[in-house]
C-alpha cells in the first residue's frame, strides 16, 4: 500500500532487507560452532563396582551411566580446566545433560535466578490441613499433645472462602491431609475434599491431594470415597514386625494396630485404581535388625505392585513428652542402618520412595514450610508453617484464618521461614548440592542450631548412586562413539 509520501521525500516504502529474495532461515542447516567448555560446578562423580561411570547433575537432575572403555575419556574431559571443541559425539552427549557448561556460565547466579522464580510464585497455593488435632493412637516417640479435635465448621468456611477468592489466579493447588490422625475428623475431609476437587475442575486447576495417616481407618469403604476425591497419595507408617510396630505404636486403649493397618494395605493393593502408598519404617536401635522380616512380609504381601514404596527414617527427639526414654541412633549410626535397609529393599525388588532417579533437580528437597505460598490450617483456624513446631512454639504460628478467608499473618514470622537462607550462608553457596535443597531443607533446624540445614544425601550421594545404578543400566542406550546410558 502506497503511503502517498516517496516522490515527494524519496522515502522508501519498503525495507531494503525486503527487497532481497527470502531466505528459509529455519531450513538452513546450522553448523553449532566451537566453544569452551568446562565441567558443571554441581556435576559429581561415582564409580560402580564394574567400573562404569555414573555421573549426576543436582541442578537439573539429570543422570548418565558411561561404560569403562569411555570413563577415561570422560573423566579427563571433566577434569580439565577448560578444552575447546564443537558440541558432537560425547561432548555433545555431556553437554546435552548439563555435565558441560558453556566457560563462564554462573551457575550460582541461575540457581539463584530458579529459586526466585519457584519461591515467589502466586499462582500456587499448597494447604495442609489438620482434619483433626487428636489422634486414636499413642505411638511412643509422637511430638504432639491431641490438644482439639475435629476442624471446626467455621474454619472449614474459611478455606472454602480463602481458595474462592484465589481462584482467579491459581495454576495449581495442592492439599495435605494431616494430623493428629486425618481420618480421625473425617466429617472435616468429607464437607472440604470434595470442594477442591469442584474448584479444581471448574478451573482447570493442577491437583493434588494426599494424605499422611496411619492407615488404621483406612477401610476399603474409607478408601472408595478418598479415591474418589482424588486423594491419590497417602503415607502410612508401619514401624517392622508385627511386634515392633505394635510396641512403638499402639492404639490409644493399648491394643496393637499392625493387624488391622496391613489388612487396609491389602485391600488397596486388590484394587485397580491409581494411587502411590508410601510405607515409612522408623527404625531405632532396637527394631532395625528385624525390618528385614517385615520386607520379606511387604514382597510376599504387596511386592511387584509399583503403588507401594518404602521410605525408611530413624526415630528422633522430636519434643515429645516421652523423648527422655526414647533410645535413638546417633546421626553416623543411623545414616548405616538407613543404607543398609534401602539397600535390603532393593534386594527384594521392592521400590524406594525417595530413590536419587527421582530426585528432579532444583528444590527436589526444599521444606514445604519455607515457601510462601504453603500453610498449615489448623482446627481452630490457627496458620502454622512446619509441622514438627505446630503451635508448641510460638514462632511457627505465622498467624489466623478468618471465616471470611481472608489471613492476618505476622510478617516477620512469616519472612523467618521463607528467606533465602543459602544467600548468608558461604556453605551452602559452596555445596554441590545447593541446588537440590536451596539452602532451606529444614529451616527449624537452621533456627534452631545456626547451623546450616545439610541434607543426607550432601554425604551418601556416591553410595546412592552406587545402589541406583543396576535399575539404571537396565535403560541402556547408546553413546556416540561408545556406549552409556541416561
Amino acid at each position: 500500500m502506497s503511503l502517498g509520501l516517496s516522490q515527494k521525500f524519496n522515502i522508501l516504502t519498503q525495507s531494503p532487507h525486503d527487497l532481497v529474495e527470502a531466505v528459509d532461515e529455519v531450513s538452513r542447516p546450522v553448523e553449532e560452532s566451537s566453544c569452551r567448555w568446562v565441567a558443571s560446578r554441581y556435576t559429581v562423580r561415582a564409580t560402580s563396582e564394574d567400573g562404569r561411570l555414573i555421573l549426576w547433575n543436582t541442578f537439573n537432575g539429570k543422570m548418565g551411566v558411561i561404560q569403562p572403555d569411555l570413563k577415561p575419556a570422560v573423566e579427563s574431559l571433566l577434569t580439565k580446566k577448560s578444552f575447546e571443541a564443537r558440541p558432537r559425539g560425547v561432548v555433545k552427549y555431556l553437554r546435552d545433560r548439563g555435565f558441560l557448561v558453556p566457560e563462564g556460565t554462573d551457575e550460582y547466579r541461575r540457581i539463584q535466578l530458579g529459586f526466585g522464580q519457584e519461591h515467589y510464585r502466586t499462582d500456587r497455593l499448597e494447604l495442609i490441613l489438620l482434619a483433626s488435632e487428636d489422634c486414636n493412637f499413642r505411638c511412643e516417640y509422637c511430638y504432639e499433645d491431641f490438644a482439639r479435635g475435629t476442624m471446626q465448621p467455621w474454619v472449614r468456611t474459611g478455606i472454602k472462602k480463602l481458595v474462592e477468592k484465589r481462584l482467579g489466579a491459581l495454576s495449581s493447588l495442592s492439599v495435605s491431609w494431616f494430623g493428629g490422625e486425618p481420618l480421625y475428623g473425617f466429617a472435616a475431609i468429607e464437607d472440604l475434599a470434595p470442594f477442591f476437587l469442584e474448584m479444581a475442575e471448574r478451573k482447570s486447576l493442577r491437583f493434588f491431594s494426599q494424605m499422611t495417616t496411619n492407615g488404621y481407618l483406612l477401610s476399603p469403604e474409607v478408601a472408595d470415597k478418598l479415591l474418589a476425591w482424588k486423594i491419590w497419595r497417602y503415607q502410612i507408617t508401619i514401624d517392622g514386625t508385627p511386634e515392633d510396630h505394635d510396641r512403638n505404636r499402639p492404639a490409644r486403649n493399648g491394643e496393637g494396630t499392625f493387624e488391622t493397618i496391613f489388612d487396609n494395605l491389602k485391600s488397596l493393593h486388590r484394587r485397580s485404581d491409581d494411587f502411590l502408598v508410601e510405607i515409612r519404617v522408623n527404625f531405632d536401635p532396637q527394631n532395625h535388625s528385624r525390618v528385614a522380616g517385615f520386607l520379606e512380609t511387604v514382597r510376599g504381601e504387596l511386592g511387584g505392585d509399583p503403588r507401594f514404596r518404602l521410605l525408611f527414617r530413624s526415630i528422633g527427639r522430636w519434643g515429645g513428652p516421652n523423648d527422655q526414654n526414647l533410645s535413638v541412633c546417633g546421626v553416623d549410626e543411623a545414616r548405616e542402618i538407613h543404607m543398609k535397609l534401602r539397600e535390603e529393599a532393593r534386594k527384594r525388588g521392592l521400590v524406594l520412595t525417595d530413590d536419587i532417579r527421582s530426585i528432579k533437580g532444583m528444590g527436589a528437597q526444599a521444606c514445604y514450610a519455607a515457601r510462601p505460598y504453603n500453610f498449615i490450617v489448623g482446627a481452630s483456624g490457627k496458620l502454622m508453617k512446619c509441622t514438627i513446631d505446630l503451635d508448641k512454639q510460638d514462632r511457627n504460628v505465622v498467624g489466623q484464618l478468618r471465616q471470611d478467608g481472608e489471613m492476618e499473618l505476622d510478617l516477620d514470622k512469616l519472612a523467618r521461614w521463607t528467606e533465602p537462607a543459602f544467600e548468608k550462608d558461604v556453605k551452602c553457596q559452596k555445596c554441590v548440592v545447593l541446588p537440590i535443597c536451596q539452602g532451606i531443607s529444614c529451616p527449624q533446624l537452621r533456627f534452631d542450631t545456626g547451623d546450616s540445614p545439610c541434607v543426607a544425601l550432601r554425604a551418601t550421594y556416591k553410595s546412592e548412586l552406587r545402589g541406583a545404578v543396576g535399575a539404571i543400566a537396565a535403560r541402556d542406550q547408546p553413546l556416540p562413539a561408545g556406549r552409556g546410558t541416561e
